[in-house]
């Protein structure tokens, strides 16, 4: 993963309230990549992430974006969520 800046793959029909909480969404994809993410913070920023883009299909086209925007797969991060306690801290 290198460090570059790159742009978040965003809807600009959604409200700024939407793409702030999107955004927030993928800052928390770089904190768990970074540093490590509780998983009770990532599923909040995950569950505001989801009343924006309920479709499957949006949220793996947006994933897809982002992966090649950024080298992260916030699927790998999702996947962790699942089986995790929310004081447990995910990272790939």
């Amino acid at each position: 993963m290198e460090n570059k800046e790159y742009t978040y793959p965003l809807d600009y029909d959604w409200s700024t309230e939407e793409i702030l909480h999107v955004m927030s969404f993928y800052q928390a994809v770089e904190i768990a990549y970074t540093e490590g993410v509780l998983a009770g913070k990532f599923q909040e920023a995950y569950d505001d992430f989801k009343e924006i883009v309920p479709s499957k299909a949006e949220e793996k086209t947006l994933f897809k974006d982002f992966e090649k925007a950024s080298g992260m797969v916030p699927f790998k991060i999702i996947k962790q969520l699942k089986d995790s306690d929310p004081k447990d801290i995910l990272k790939p």
